[in-house]
């Protein structure tokens, strides 16, 4: 499910830039394995997703199915929401089970929960020619696949079974990434606090500014939908 949810996000991002059925898979392939794959090494074992054609046929299926199907308006943002925190808590908590089965300690227990949940769409984004969400600016990406990863880690040593560490560390990413989206909860940028040295008059204008490019969004946004509906 992990697989085929990410690769349909790879896919809805070939989509967005318009690239043929061979980007869908390769941005598919990367998005839904690349942060296996980088786990597995760090691991020094064969990708999974190597060994196993399973991983790789999930993956284009999701590229298939973002190919076929135009995700577009506020139930398909709602819906490719909701896949990101599926796919986030579901990488997190195979990435620190895999490496408490290598004998890692808690710590890189956890990065290497995160580098699986977000690896892969670090490289789709570095692929594309975009600052990978994981750097911040936007809605929580990193945060949720850390909470998840720490509390599947606690989860583990209270001797929770295998398969209810999983149903944890989804629920936990999909809860934390929902609620993110829904109240735009995000964390502090580095210019954040020079917004309290501002003077009313400058934020009344910083405010009108962001407006203004606000509307400009939102007119490409939409001219944006009606070309790809064209196309």
């Amino acid at each position: 499910m992990g697989v085929v949810l990410n690769g349909f996000l790879g896919g809805a991002i070939a989509r967005r830039n318009r690239f043929d059925i061979v980007g869908f898979g390769i941005l598919a392939i990367v998005s839904a394995l690349g942060g296996g794959a980088l786990r597995d090494m760090l691991l020094n074992t064969l990708p999974v997703a190597l060994t196993d054609p399973a991983y790789l046929l999930c993956a284009l299926i999701g590229a298939v199915l973002a190919y076929l199907i135009v995700p577009q308006g506020r139930v398909w943002r709602g819906i490719t929401g909701l896949a990101d925190g599926m796919v986030l808590g579901a990488w997190a908590t195979t990435g620190t089970t895999k490496a408490l089965a290598a004998g890692l300690d808690w710590l890189p227990s956890m990065l290497l929960g995160l580098t699986t949940a977000v690896g892969g769409g670090m490289i789709r984004d570095v692929a594309v020619g975009n600052v990978p969400a994981v750097f911040g600016g936007n809605n929580l990406y990193a945060t949720p696949a850390l909470v998840a990863s720490g509390g599947v880690l606690i989860a583990n040593a209270l001797g929770m079974p295998p398969d209810w560490l999983m149903v944890l560390g989804v629920g936990l990413g999909l809860s934390i990434t929902g609620a993110s989206r829904l109240w735009r909860i995000r964390l502090p940028q580095h210019d954040d606090q020079d917004l309290l040295r501002l003077s009313p008059s400058q934020l009344k204008a910083l405010v009108r500014r962001a407006e203004r490019i606000g509307r400009k969004q939102a007119r490409q946004n939409t001219s944006d939908e009606d070309s790809q509906r064209q196309h």
